[in-house]
């Protein structure tokens, strides 16, 4: 039977996208436990990640950003977050330093709607000057019975320890749900085929980055000590496999080295990667292609 270590729970991470609800659980945690790019709903899968303390455990469930779905693969990232903004013990609702939007409105009411107990992070607070948070910070407390309301940063780390503290009041009695040396529950593998996609949305432009869909279809040692790997990107349109491909392959080999160097410091061993782009015309719409790519298995995994 596990010990108990005082308060555990689960925090759904709501928010619309590109609010950095990553970059909070990633600072949060010490670990990437969810990719992170300047581009919005770069995340598309709950992430999952814990940090244990002296006080307890507090596994965060990161989901990918509210927004209107515009195919099948939109219809899944949706129902994700829909999914793990119920499951949660408590919510973080994430926003920016600013008066709400109609996407962070939309979000409220689904809030109402669960009556969810949950606390507003304003995050980018170091984006903006002190006394224009005040107005900010009143308006949300006026739209939803927030137990908390704390800004923080998750580039500069202000307010994080008193967010994580203060979390630790709202959670549960019970045992702690991991070990202390776990930080997330997923795959070597999946993650692996995220830090892949991030280069992918770091040095790709315009519908590109989010017509991309990575694949690690083999993992295997060998007797020289090196990791092999071999993953394969694919795309919706001939020309979009020319452009992540490059000019005499250069941005292919530049996503790859980046990608396995990460990697290499994922897992503490040396990788070789293979990539190879193909394309799957409208994988995005269509639900059996989804499923082969495993988004149907790892959307909803609580």
């Amino acid at each position: 039977m596990e010990e108990s270590v005082g308060r555990c729970g689960f925090i759904s991470v709501v928010g619309k996208p590109n609010v950095g609800k990553s970059s909070i659980v990633n600072r949060i945690i010490g670990q990437k436990v969810s990719i992170v790019t300047p581009k919005p709903q770069t995340t598309r899968y709950r992430a999952l990640g814990i940090k244990t303390t002296q006080s307890g455990q507090i596994i965060f469930v990161d989901t990918p950003g509210f927004h209107e779905p515009k195919n099948m693969l939109g219809e899944l990232i949706l129902k994700t977050s829909r999914e793990v903004l119920k499951e949660g013990d408590l919510v973080y609702f994430v926003a920016e330093p600013g008066m709400p939007g109609p996407d962070d409105l939309s979000i409220l009411k689904l809030l109402h709607r669960e009556g969810k107990t949950a606390i507003a992070v304003i995050n980018k607070v170091d984006t903006v000057k002190k006394e224009l948070l005040l107005p900010v910070i009143e308006d949300y407390g006026s739209r939803y019975p927030f137990v908390l309301i704390i800004p923080v940063s998750a580039s500069t780390g202000d307010g994080i320890d008193e967010l994580v503290r203060k979390t630790m009041e709202y959670l549960p009695e019970g045992p702690k749900y991991y070990p202390d040396d776990v930080y997330t529950d997923q795959a070597a593998r999946d993650m692996a085929s995220e830090l892949i996609r991030e280069k992918l949305m770091l040095y790709t432009r315009e519908e590109v980055p989010h017509s991309v869909a990575v694949d690690v279809y083999e993992w295997k040692g060998s007797n020289k000590g090196i990791i092999s790997i071999a993953a394969n990107i694919y795309v919706e349109k001939d020309s979009q496999k020319g452009i992540i491909i490059g000019r005499n392959g250069t941005m292919l080999k530049k996503v790859g080295t980046k990608a396995r160097r990460e990697i290499e410091l994922l897992i503490g061993e040396k990788v070789f990667l293979s990539i190879f782009v193909k394309v799957r015309k409208d994988w995005r719409k269509d639900l059996n292609v989804l499923k082969d790519l495993g988004f149907s298995r790892k959307a909803i995994k609580w």
